[in-house]
């Protein structure tokens, strides 16, 4: 690990983005934003954050949906907390605190959102010893008008000790300009985050990131983003500075789609030879070590290597573990239906069901059916 970046094992980062909505105009630029984001910040030449220590939140219906992952992400950072939002963010017709908008909220009425200081509350149980917040947020021009000064949002967003760092366009279009893949802001975020900054030196801090952003939303007169911090936790390395890499080295671990494919059967095949001759406890790192390679979904083997790994883990007892596991198939198979994804919706139900967590587990149970049913719809 590159001397003074944060330890990738014991951070983590939750990407939370809502897209859909039934009152607010539709955002799908935020869906590329969350998969790019995961991919960049678990790309080793950026920073290499585990695969397992990624979780997306995608179009959350309910305040416990938005929540619950940043808490549970949060008790395991130790190191470097990231949360990252993007969506419409709300005013409340009755006061001026800032609301994020779920898939059924509706304009002036933030009983129908997440109030910030809840996801604020979130992030400060977080033992991290570093906490950045990503607020890539619009606003209406009414909203808007009730921010004063140039840093007003930032301000009223700041978390103690923490890094925040805030989008504001008055404007859905602003926000995500027509035709385009991702969201202006963030748009901007991926690029420096790929290509680096010339003149900075081999690693980047978040002042670096936060300054680079801001003068190419400038250049192209887009609004421009807005920061707080305490005790200088900006000018801490983040992430590599691809810019500076040297040409001769390695680009990173690139693997084509061939080779991933022959890695995972070629693991799993190992993994099932040593369970059936007894040796869970051998096959379980060999599952793991698949999973933590990097290694992308290539035709559901990794959602089916999640699968195994879960049901090793069931069998020895060890059922948060497992849980997390599941979850993280959850997620993979959120946007499609397959067997898979009914297999996944199903174990991490039980479990869940198991350990008490009902509500989540009728969760589960909900989006297996109403993905069952689009699915019949679109046949």
């Amino acid at each position: 690990m590159t001397a003074g970046l944060p330890d990738p094992s014991a951070s983590a980062a939750v990407l939370i983005g809502t897209s859909r909505y039934a009152h607010l105009a539709q955002l799908p630029a935020v869906e590329t934003n969350l998969a790019e984001l995961a991919t960049v910040l678990q790309d080793a030449t950026v920073w290499g954050l585990p695969e397992a220590h990624s979780l997306t939140v995608t179009d959350p219906a309910g305040a416990a949906a938005l929540l619950d992952p940043v808490y549970a992400a949060g008790e395991r950072a130790l190191d470097t907390f990231i949360v990252y939002y993007c969506g419409h963010g709300l005013r409340d017709s009755e006061s001026a605190d800032l609301y994020l908008a779920l898939t059924g909220s509706r304009e002036g009425a933030g009983y129908t959102a997440v109030e910030y200081r809840h996801l604020r509350s979130a992030i400060l149980a977080s033992p991290a010893r570093r906490k950045v917040v990503v607020l890539d947020c619009c606003f209406s021009g009414r909203a808007a008008r009730t921010l004063a000064g140039p840093n007003a949002l930032a301000a009223q967003a700041g978390i103690q000790g923490a890094y925040v760092l805030t989008a504001s366009p008055k404007d859905h279009v602003a926000l995500a300009p027509e035709g385009e893949r991702h969201t202006a802001f963030t748009g901007e975020l991926l690029h420096v985050l790929r290509q680096g900054v010339a003149e900075a030196p081999e690693t980047l801090d978040l002042e670096t990131l936060y300054r680079a952003v801001d003068a190419r939303l400038g250049a192209r007169n887009r609004p421009r983003p807005q920061r707080s911090q305490e005790n200088d936790v900006g000018r801490l390395p983040l992430v590599r500075n691809r810019a500076r890499a040297s040409r001769r080295a390695p680009a990173g671990p690139v693997m084509d789609a061939d080779v991933e494919a022959a890695m995972i059967s070629s693991g799993l095949q190992l993994a099932r030879l040593l369970r059936s001759a007894g040796r869970t406890r051998d096959a379980l790192p060999v599952l793991r070590m698949i999973l933590q390679s990097g290694t992308r979904d290539a035709d559901g083997d990794s959602v089916i290597v999640h699968l195994e790994l879960a049901e090793l883990l069931t069998e020895s007892g060890q059922d948060r573990q497992a849980i997390e596991v599941l979850e993280s198939a959850f997620q993979l198979t959120h946007k499609r239906f397959g067997p898979e994804a009914i297999t996944v919706c199903r174990r991490l139900a039980e479990l869940l069901q198991s350990a008490g967590n009902h509500s989540q587990a009728c969760e589960v149970l909900r989006h297996a059916l109403d993905t069952l049913e689009r699915s019949i719809r679109t046949s």
